[in-house]
């Protein structure tokens, strides 16, 4: 969170790619996590950015259709041997198609939600798509950065 407020907030590509580092937070929580715990973390998280973005409570809505929706894409994506009781979403656990499908998914649908909060119409549509995409490879990309670095290719017992 200090990471995004200090230092995200100011790393931008061309003026369209915007890196959202915060929600590695949330994406990166465990997969058994109460989904009650998971919703009252976003709000905290997204309300904690508004405050210092000055924004109005968008980082706060979009973070907490994020986590709304992660335990019902969990499910999809869920393998043919089920979850174990303590898997964390780790790109060297559970594979580079699972991770990517994970992250791209839930990583746009925080983004679109976002930049179209921000706009509070449709009308620039073809800016807004493009800030959409970029930011989400963006985040994405530093996403994959993050969990190469600081998470352990081996599962926690």
């Amino acid at each position: 969170m200090t990471m995004q407020i200090l230092l995200m907030r100011n790393m931008v590509l061309f003026n369209m790619a915007f890196c959202f580092i915060y929600i590695a937070f949330l994406l990166f929580l465990p997969i058994q996590m109460p989904k009650v715990f998971l919703l009252v973390m976003a709000f905290v998280s997204g309300i904690t950015v508004d405050i210092f973005y000055d924004t109005i409570g968008i980082n706060a809505a979009s973070c907490v259709l994020l986590a709304f929706l992660r335990p019902y894409v969990l499910y999809v994506l869920t393998p043919r041997d089920d979850y174990e009781l303590n898997d964390s979403v780790n790109v060297h656990i559970m594979g580079w198609r699972w991770f990517s499908v994970y992250a791209l998914f839930l990583v746009f649908i925080h983004h679109f939600f976002l930049f179209f909060l921000e706009l509070g119409s449709f009308r620039q549509i073809g800016f807004t798509l493009a800030k959409v995409f970029l930011s989400t490879l963006f985040t994405f990309l530093v996403l994959v950065i993050i969990q190469l670095l600081f998470f352990s290719e081996r599962r926690s017992r």
